[in-house]
């Protein structure tokens, strides 16, 4: 496939798996519809990757490390971060997109601005993808507050709390930002969350799970971005999960998990008669004991094992609920940040799980939560909304890809 007419899309993210795994379904479905697609993306997903056979350009520092480290980042640890990674994607995107009709990013915004500069100076298609509703900009409802700055106060008008965050925005990236657009010839920007997310934004979620809501932009959803995951589950699941009866799954992904909450979460559903599966994820999560009932793993085929657990209790990341919904299976939401108190209150209102009231659970919280998520009526409506889930948002996102990208080489070519 090194033909001249071969369309070349450059993909590019700043995060986590979470931020990466949708862009790598992405990438696997143009593929299949005859175009290239590569993916400017952290270290920590080289292997993963390789596993789906699409090229990877490393950009940036380990994202996985931080999450190991004792402490979590100071404000001035994040300012630093944020500003590191502006920078990264002007020293490495422009190669990286080289010979790409068409960019497409997700994720931190600090990255996506600088990803968007370097397509500006390119004169390529970019796009924007966002993964929760939430976040797209909306004069009908608020948007999260700015991280580390104090709420607004109480009954401000919803659009100047979404300027309030875009001058915070400002006041964050704008120096970083417009010192390296200066520096290639390219005029300063202001409104860095139109600049970002740009007024015709992608919402790559699934409508039954994250409807997306009213905004003044042109956004279009999609539906999620997920690939199919044919991996086998390791013997050693596989003889934990015929052991008994169908165990309840504990993991926070990408994030740190609270002080204790694993002792506090196993305590809890062993008290339900239930057994335990932890995933490690970054944090490197560990069980309180070594008894039988309980089962530690590491990276594993989440589409291939949510069908057979009672249960997921998990941080609300949009990856995770995605797929545990479409598996029908009754999940807890314990919500750390960002987007996960929006897919907790969702999975709530669907009644297809609970989601908990604060990110520290208690032995008596998990427990309320517990006999809500196994009773036989959460299963048959997690069941029932799973049948209706899962758009392929994959296809819809490829095509609008495609048709940007031929019109943009049918105009230079003009």
């Amino acid at each position: 496939m090194n033909g001249g007419n071969v369309t070349r899309v450059l993909l590019a993210t700043c995060g986590s798996r979470g931020d990466v795994e949708p862009l790598v379904a992405l990438a696997v479905r143009l593929r299949e519809l005859g175009a290239e697609a590569r993916l400017a993306a952290p270290p920590d997903c080289a292997d993963r990757l390789a596993e789906v056979g699409v090229p990877h350009v490393p950009v940036g520092a380990s994202a996985r490390e931080p999450v190991k480290n004792a402490a979590p980042p100071t404000r001035e640890d994040m300012q630093r971060f944020m500003a590191e990674t502006i920078t990264t994607q002007f020293d490495r995107i422009p190669a990286a997109a080289e010979g790409c009709s068409a960019v497409v990013t997700s994720g931190l915004l600090a990255a996506a601005i600088g990803v968007r500069s370097v397509a500006e100076k390119l004169d390529i298609p970019y796009f924007y993808a966002f993964h929760c509703p939430s976040f797209v900009p909306s004069p009908h409802y608020p948007p999260p507050p700015p991280l580390g700055e104090p709420p607004a106060p109480e009954g401000t008008d919803i659009r100047a709390l979404w300027e309030r965050n875009n001058q915070s925005a400002f006041r964050r990236y704008g120096g970083p930002l417009n010192s390296r657009r200066e520096a290639i010839g390219l005029p300063p920007v202001e409104d860095i969350f139109g600049f970002g997310y740009t007024d015709h934004p992608w919402l790559a979620a699934d409508p039954v799970l994250a409807p997306l809501r009213p905004t003044d932009l042109d956004a279009v959803q999609t539906g999620a971005w997920i690939v199919p995951d044919e991996r086998p589950l390791s013997a050693e699941l596989e003889a934990f999960l015929a052991a008994g009866t169908p165990p309840v799954y504990l993991g926070f992904g990408s994030l740190r998990a609270p002080a204790d909450a694993v002792r506090v979460a196993v305590d809890a559903i062993r008290a339900q008669g239930r057994r335990v599966i932890l995933s490690r994820g970054w944090a490197d999560l560990m069980l309180p004991d070594d008894r039988e009932d309980c089962f530690e793993t590491g990276e594993v085929n989440h589409q291939a094992l949510f069908p057979r657990v009672a249960a997921v209790v998990h941080h609300g990341g949009a990856g995770t609920t995605h797929v545990a919904t479409r598996a029908g299976a009754p999940q807890i939401l314990l919500p750390q940040m960002a987007d996960q108190p929006y897919y907790a209150s969702r999975v709530a209102e669907l009644g297809i799980g609970v989601a908990h009231d604060g990110p520290v659970p208690t032995f008596d919280s998990l427990t309320a939560a517990l006999t809500t998520a196994l009773a036989p009526e959460t299963r048959a409506r997690a069941t029932a909304v799973a049948a209706t889930a899962g758009t392929d948002g994959t296809t819809v996102a490829a095509e609008l890809l495609l048709d940007a990208a031929g019109r943009a080489k049918a105009s230079i070519s003009a």
